[in-house]
């Protein structure tokens, strides 16, 4: 298809995103020391398998073959995350000069190659010596990120422009201290609420820090995973369960940043853990700086329905178990949306980052947007000819991208998309058994294969045209 309505921008930026701890691998060299990731993996039935990170997809050493692939496809950008405890080991001090190196040669080879790097500061791995001191719930590991962004920002602000603080500290927060499915693994309510306001708390210093450091040709921004929730039905009930599930998993970050505020409804629904006494005068002028950007990601849209007192219903919100991430509102039931699912179990909808986009260019006119993750898992396996053909990815991509071109259309500013991910890696708590990379990797022997999906993602990012996916 080469219809002008479905032409992209000129300029925009065409891209994939990985994270530190997914792929680099080479886990204990060159003065790097344990992330809250490294502890985790590591603690028997944390991770599928027995999955870990150490080697990974051994990213460290192959990154230069890694670029030239990306380069062959037809990205423009490449959004990765730089391993906090490989720059700055115990979270503080200097610099780890052998690091920063890594991360400049990773740099180098992107420019060269004419690929904009976006670095991304935090992917969830923590030094492990700042959750033994408190983690994310104690407000000095905040301190502790801004004088790390300063540090990276000093290094590697000569090469690149487009930077953000945090990924998901939604996932950080709620997964890590709530849940206890994702890394550190605790199960204490308030603290996933502490945690979740010291990440903001991060993210103001930082972007205070690298505003201080970074040329001012800089753009900075934050990567959130905002839900787009759905009430099972019109009932008020529902409604208001999709009400309490927004401000959890959205709100609790975007109004602070965007507005200075946090609701007064997410105040209430938690305010029998807590009375917030934790935000401290100064903080949320602190965490509402000005954004070049604001990076969405999303997979699949959110379904809730109320539960009455003594009722039990549906409580699989996609997250892989574990105890409730959902603090203060516990008494709402996920349900499955209708529709073809991935392997993940995710149901395939387009529809909810259209929503999503338009929901954004509202709440925060004028600020551009960039979907920074967006991607889909299933079961690829190369042929008898060592290809490995994934329709359903490619259809996957198809319908998002369709979806953001609408938006553009409707007159939503989106400047860039990135495919989650460049290659197949380590998924946090499935291990290595679920692959989400545009590019499939044999791991006993780190061959690549670009799939089917990459090859068309290629053309679409060469040309800025939406083509139909293969049949």
């Amino acid at each position: 298809m080469t219809d002008a309505k479905v032409t992209f921008p000129s300029g925009f930026l065409w891209g994939a995103a990985t994270a530190a701890y997914q792929i680099e691998g080479a886990a204990a060299k060159d003065g790097r020391t344990p992330s809250i990731w490294d502890t985790f993996s590591h603690t028997p039935g944390k991770v599928l398998g027995g999955d870990t990170g150490d080697t990974a997809v051994d990213h460290y050493h192959r990154f230069a073959d890694d670029v030239k692939l990306m380069a062959e496809l037809g990205l423009t950008a490449y959004r990765f995350s730089v391993s906090w405890s490989r720059v700055q080991p115990t979270g503080r001090g200097p610099a780890v000069q052998r690091g920063i190196d890594f991360y400049k040669r990773l740099i180098d080879e992107l420019l060269a190659h004419g690929i904009a790097p976006s670095l991304t500061l935090y992917h969830w791995d923590l030094p492990q010596e700042l959750e033994d001191a408190g983690g994310w719930p104690h407000r000095d590991t905040a301190v502790r990120f801004a004088e790390y962004a300063a540090l990276v920002g000093e290094a590697l602000g000569d090469r690149v422009e487009l930077w953000s603080t945090l990924n998901e500290p939604w996932c950080s927060a709620f997964l890590g201290y709530a849940a206890g499915v994702h890394a550190p693994g605790r199960t204490v309510p308030v603290a996933a609420l502490r945690a979740a306001h010291h990440l903001n708390l991060a993210h103001g210093l930082a972007a205070q820090a690298l505003r201080a450091t970074v040329p001012a040709r800089a753009q900075l921004g934050i990567c959130l995973n905002p839900a787009q929730v759905r009430p099972l039905t019109d009932d008020a009930a529902d409604v208001d369960a999709a009400r309490r599930i927004d401000a959890l998993a959205t709100r609790v970050f975007t109004s602070p940043l965007l507005f200075g505020r946090y609701d007064e409804d997410l105040l209430a629904d938690t305010a029998k853990l807590t009375d917030w006494s934790f935000v401290r005068e100064g903080d949320l002028a602190n965490i509402r700086q000005p954004l070049d950007f604001l990076g969405l990601n999303y997979y699949t849209p959110t379904l809730v329905s109320a539960l009455a007192d003594g009722e039990e219903g549906p409580r699989d919100d996609g997250h892989g178990g574990g105890a409730s991430p959902w603090v203060g509102a516990e008494r709402v039931a996920f349900h499955q949306p209708p529709g073809e699912r991935t392997a993940m179990g995710w149901t395939v909808d387009p529809t909810g980052l259209y929503d999503l986009l338009k929901r954004f260019a509202a709440d925060a006119p004028g600020l551009p947007l960039l979907i920074t993750e967006n991607g889909a898992a299933y079961d690829d396996k190369p042929d008898a000819d060592g290809q490995v053909n994934d329709p359903e990815r490619t259809a996957y991509l198809h319908g998002h991208l369709a979806a953001v071109h609408r938006a553009i259309a409707d007159g939503v500013d989106v400047r860039g998309y990135f495919l989650w991910s460049l290659m197949d890696n380590f998924e946090w708590a499935y291990g290595y058994s679920k692959r989400f990379g545009a590019v499939y990797v044999d791991y006993p022997s780190q061959t690549r294969i670009p799939k089917q999906s990459a090859r068309w993602y290629g053309r679409v990012a060469r040309g800025g045209v939406l083509q139909e996916p293969p049949r």
